[in-house]
């Protein structure tokens, strides 16, 4: 969302929720580093992709009274969004104010430690696939998951799928198995599209 001033230029905080989601990666890619030392990348992937998802951000952000600092004239779904958003963005302020160390504190200590059950979330099923499917058929759009490469040999093979709207990719996903590989797509696209999870 932004705000076009009398010169014709807009207020925005999109840079923010841009470092703000690279901060939130960054910061998860390495507690799960340290917490799973055995697991492989496979495996840390798909939990950071739980972790920071647009529902798991929405719920941390109410969580947190986000949501009650945001006023956006917009209807449940665009508020969700809105309210992820701007969690995003005062991260990206946090870093830029405070430094990695601090931002890197915040979220684990306000985020990851009391509102993310990782045992939980291993077990928990986010099928982004089934959802991007039925996004395509209710906006008439032409949808096609698509094997473009095998990386590795024997147990360390990953496929790469790429994810095509119209044609065009937009989700690009690498894992252990192909069903996970076109979750990972489905994830990317997604953001990509910008298109909410509450469909």
């Amino acid at each position: 969302m932004s705000l076009e001033t009398s010169n014709g230029l807009k207020h925005s905080n999109e840079r923010l929720e841009f470092l703000g989601d690279a901060i939130l990666s960054a910061v998860v890619a390495e507690n799960l580093y340290k917490t799973y030392p055995y697991k492989n990348e496979g495996f840390m992937s798909e939990m950071r992709s739980k972790m920071v998802s647009k529902t798991q951000l929405h719920f941390l952000a109410v969580k947190m009274g986000v949501d009650k600092l945001v006023d956006a004239n917009v209807d449940k779904t665009g508020k969700s969004k809105v309210v992820c958003d701007a969690l995003e963005a005062l991260l990206g302020a946090a870093f830029l104010d405070k430094g990695y160390v601090f931002t890197q504190k915040l979220i684990t200590q306000k985020i990851i430690s009391p509102y993310l059950n990782l045992d939980d979330l291993q077990t928990q099923i986010v099928n982004y696939k089934s959802k991007l499917i039925e996004w395509a058929q209710k906006e008439r759009k032409n949808i096609q998951f698509e094997t473009v490469e095998e990386v590795g040999y024997g147990n360390n093979k990953q496929f790469v799928v790429h994810v095509l709207i119209d044609a065009i990719s937009k989700g690009k996903g690498q894992a252990y198995s192909k069903k996970n590989a076109e979750q990972l797509a489905a994830q990317m696209a997604f953001e990509e599209l910008k298109i909410s999870e509450v469909i």
